[in-house]
């Protein structure tokens, strides 16, 4: 029998099923603040076990999309508050996902049009923010080179973080998940070929290059208690020029050793080698993220383990069975399936999402995708 659909017990807190709703990006805040419309997506999708909400930037500094909600204002904790509402007023749970992007922004986006900070100045060749394009309208455009933070500078941005994980859960969310995957500003630190630091925070040793993230952790779990953090990583990701490096396994081992001693709520991987082009889909890599994923359940006794990226109903079924993750998620699936769960459940066909409507405009491709209607035909958008 499958366990996809039993409950689950995260750190106190009762999950109906093991169903993770993964974030997705979708740039539907024009004031940078959670609308109505935002609450009724997020409701419509409230079925999954747990909800992990869209990147919420913990500053304006830390802020790489247009239109994104963040957590760092009065108005935007208030518009986050009815989203939680919403999803607990039909019996869901929903953790805020706390983010700063790092290099990856652009200059329209930044206070005074500033140069995004990051650990490094390198900048992300090839990486694209969604900012304001030449002739003033939204889109994406390669970001902007960063500037390195100061040393004494760090201190200022893991504050950050832990007041927008304070102000999470004075907006209602059950918890946060710190975002320190896919390339963004704790990951920046964590890779070796862009970490070209000289102080405490450099690449060598493997200690240094991973004390930003602890720290942020550490400062996160004090604020709001460890059964209230998660985090997600992205071990084989080579997304925004994000080059794989020869000390991957030893580098997340060491990280996910110190997150389990912490005993927070879980550890979210991301697995990019399952979709994607080029380097980030290759059957040879895919064998190494499932090898290093089987070490670290032995590191993580007490913090549940979740994995997403390219997830299927039998990846999660044979995951699960074989106690290898605790909860599986599901990311593009939610978009045009809000009750994926039932469709899971009794293997409905799943609608396919239109991917012109991923980013920005309003309702169309974003809460008007229905419910399944048994003998109803299914066509793409």
């Amino acid at each position: 029998m499958s366990k996809l659909f039993s409950s689950f017990n995260l750190s106190g807190l009762e999950l109906a099923n093991r169903i993770v709703m993964a974030p997705l990006t979708r740039s539907r805040a024009p004031e940078d603040v959670a609308s109505e419309r935002i609450a009724l997506y997020y409701a419509q999708r409230a079925t999954a076990g747990l909800i992990v909400s869209e990147g919420t930037p913990v500053s304006r500094e830390g802020q790489g999309y247009l239109f994104n909600p963040g957590i760092f204002t009065r108005a935007q904790i208030e518009g986050w508050r009815l989203t939680t509402q919403s999803v607990h007023s039909v019996g869901g749970r929903i953790f805020a996902q706390i983010w700063h992007v790092g290099r990856v922004s652009h200059a329209t986006i930044q206070e005074g049009g500033k140069r995004p900070v990051s650990g490094t100045s390198r900048p992300a060749v090839g990486a694209m923010a969604y900012g304001f394009q030449g002739d003033g309208k939204p889109g994406f455009i390669e970001s902007t080179p960063p500037r390195a933070l100061d040393t004494r500078e760090i201190d200022r941005v893991v504050s950050d973080y832990a007041q927008a994980a304070e102000n999470a859960i004075e907006a209602g969310f059950d918890g946060v998940e710190i975002h320190g995957a896919n390339g963004y500003l704790i990951d920046q630190f964590i890779n070796p070929l862009v970490n070209d630091r000289t102080d405490q925070y450099s690449a060598q040793p493997i200690e240094n290059r991973l004390r930003f993230a602890v720290e942020v952790v550490d400062a996160v779990a004090a604020r709001i208690g460890k059964e209230r953090v998660g985090v997600r990583l992205s071990p084989y990701g080579a997304v925004y020029d994000m080059p794989l490096f020869d000390e991957i396994d030893e580098t997340y081992l060491a990280l996910v050793s110190q997150l389990g001693r912490r005993e927070i709520a879980y550890v979210h991987l991301m697995d990019h080698t399952r979709f994607g082009k080029g380097e980030t889909k290759n059957a040879s890599l895919s064998a190494q993220f499932d090898n290093l994923l089987g070490r670290f359940r032995a590191l993580l006794p007490r913090t549940a383990i979740i994995v997403a990226g390219g997830m299927t109903r039998e990846r999660a079924d044979d995951l699960l069975a074989r106690e290898i993750i605790d909860l599986a998620a599901f990311g593009q699936l939610f978009i045009a399936n809000p009750d994926l769960v039932a469709r899971l459940r009794n293997d409905w066909p799943l609608a396919t999402p239109d991917r012109s409507t991923y980013y920005g405009g309003g309702a169309t491709g974003f809460i008007d995708y229905p419910p399944y209607r048994a003998g109803e035909s299914l066509e793409s958008r």
